[in-house]
């Protein structure tokens, strides 16, 4: 039986994909095969011997020390694309709130309260709306920056609104161009793209080389009047740039789901408490991609969707003891395995190896099931991390 430790609060419906019979699921689980969390930070906690993986109910792994666990044979999994359409929604309230009079609209209607004569306040509404008039989407040009599983959708929504849209993501994936409508026009840098675009959306995770990217710098050549639109991490922008941006005129409006510090006074910004993917149908698609991830690496050696181990799978061989092994990136380790199985005359009936920067993964289905001891000849390899029999 696996055993699996769980954090915040996961759906249900994820955590129902787990068999009774075959996982122990709870908060109180102690040497825990893996995790399933949200948000809980686990930087800093002690690391159980038994900890085989962690998922992420979400797309960011901020909370996670993904090299670390990487180095211990650790697999950390997220949720790209489950949380997609909630952020999309929101991006696209966002870009209504900050081109319509609507909050201002609202905090005018709200204020005649004190008005008990219907004529009288429909006569007063009729004169004052002009004061709250906006403009459209339509016709408008959309910048995105990052062109993953939520700035395609992103795409997709803005085209059909009849926008123009231009996307700029040196790290595209052959994946992410597959999703990608070919109306999005490609562009070559992130000048381009903000001297271009009447509104930007970012969407690019928290990396050191994302951070601040969104500066002084950039602010200084984005369309003067532009809204820029922040639902992806707060760290990709310069918050005092913004500021100075929006003082000066150059940037129209700051819409971000991270609100900081003197924000509220800022009547150009936009702030929302980090609600990007809160939504009852996001948490249920994260709990349950998460959980399935979790559930065909136990059972089954395989992985998708980890953030520092390869994505890897191989149909199991009929009657086969499948073996896998994560190791350091390095020449000669996967055949000093095969020489181990060789020796000890373990017949390899298929094998996959992957690998993903300074860490690799290896699949291994044999005819008979390796004695104790061939298992602890293989740990005993050099560069060996972690060596599982499934």
């Amino acid at each position: 039986m696996f055993k699996i430790k769980t954090y915040n609060a996961i759906s249900p419906k994820g955590l129902s994909r787990f068999s009774p019979g075959q996982f122990e699921v709870g908060s109180a689980v102690t040497d825990p095969d893996a995790v399933l969390l949200r948000s809980h930070k686990l930087q800093g906690e002690p690391v159980p011997d038994s900890l085989l993986a962690v998922a992420r109910a979400g797309a960011g792994v901020n909370n996670i020390p993904v090299d670390d666990y990487g180095k211990r044979g650790i697999v950390v999994f997220n949720t790209p694309g489950a949380n997609a359409n909630a952020v999309k929604e929101l991006v696209l309230a966002g870009m209504l709130l900050a081109t319509r009079g609507v909050l201002p609209g609202i905090a005018y209607a709200q204020s005649l309260g004190h008005m008990t004569d219907s004529a009288a306040m429909h006569a007063l509404l009729e004169k004052e709306k002009a004061k709250f008039a906006g403009g459209e989407l339509r016709g408008k040009t959309l910048g995105i920056v990052g062109l993953g599983a939520i700035g395609s959708m992103v795409a997709d929504m803005a085209l059909a609104l009849g926008m123009k849209v231009l996307g700029f993501d040196p790290a595209l994936s052959i994946d992410a161009a597959w999703r990608l409508s070919n109306a999005v026009q490609r562009m070559e840098n992130l000048p381009s793209l903000l001297g271009r675009s009447d509104y930007v959306s970012l969407h690019v995770p928290a990396l050191d080389a994302t951070r601040h990217m969104i500066n002084a710098q950039a602010l200084a050549g984005i369309k003067t009047g532009a809204v820029l639109l922040n639902f992806a991490r707060e760290s990709i922008v310069d918050p005092a740039a913004v500021v100075e941006a929006l003082h000066s005129g150059k940037l129209g409006r700051y819409v971000c789901d991270f609100p900081e510090p003197g924000f509220a006074q800022e009547p150009k910004i936009i702030a929302l408490p980090h609600i990007g993917a809160s939504t009852e149908e996001s948490e249920e698609n994260c709990a349950v991609m998460g959980a399935d991830q979790l559930i065909d690496f136990l059972e089954n050696g395989h992985i998708s969707n980890s953030v520092n181990y390869p994505a890897i799978r191989m149909d199991r061989t009929p009657g086969a003891t499948r073996i896998t092994i994560a190791n350091d990136n390095v020449a000669g380790v996967l055949g000093h395995v095969l020489s181990v199985l060789a020796d000890a005359n373990v017949n390899v009936l298929d094998m996959s190896n992957r690998s993903r920067d300074t860490l690799a993964y290896n699949i291994i289905d044999v005819e008979t099931a390796p004695a104790a001891g061939v298992i602890e000849a293989i740990r005993g390899v050099g560069n060996v991390i972690r060596v599982r029999v499934v």
